[in-house]
């Protein structure tokens, strides 16, 4: 396999985890949305501490993919 055909595996791949990611993370802040005033505080602030870690991750893959993207332009 040539080094683009491993890139644009890799790019698959990471099409996938971004979906999910972010199918994660817009159930997480509708839950939020929709249990900010509930009494279980914990619960909500548990919450917002899972979305911003999934945000994070967001980002992160989407910065990873880009860099792939880059590097397959380069070869």
């Amino acid at each position: 396999m040539s080094k683009a055909e491993g890139i644009k595996e890799d790019l698959v791949w990471l099409k996938v985890v971004f979906g999910v990611l972010v199918a994660v993370d817009v159930s997480l802040v509708a839950w939020v949305a929709q249990n900010f005033g509930s009494p279980n505080r914990v619960l909500v602030w548990g919450a917002l501490f899972a979305v911003a870690i999934v945000t994070a991750g967001v980002v992160w893959i989407n910065r990873l993919a880009y860099r792939r993207i880059r590097e397959l332009e380069l070869l």
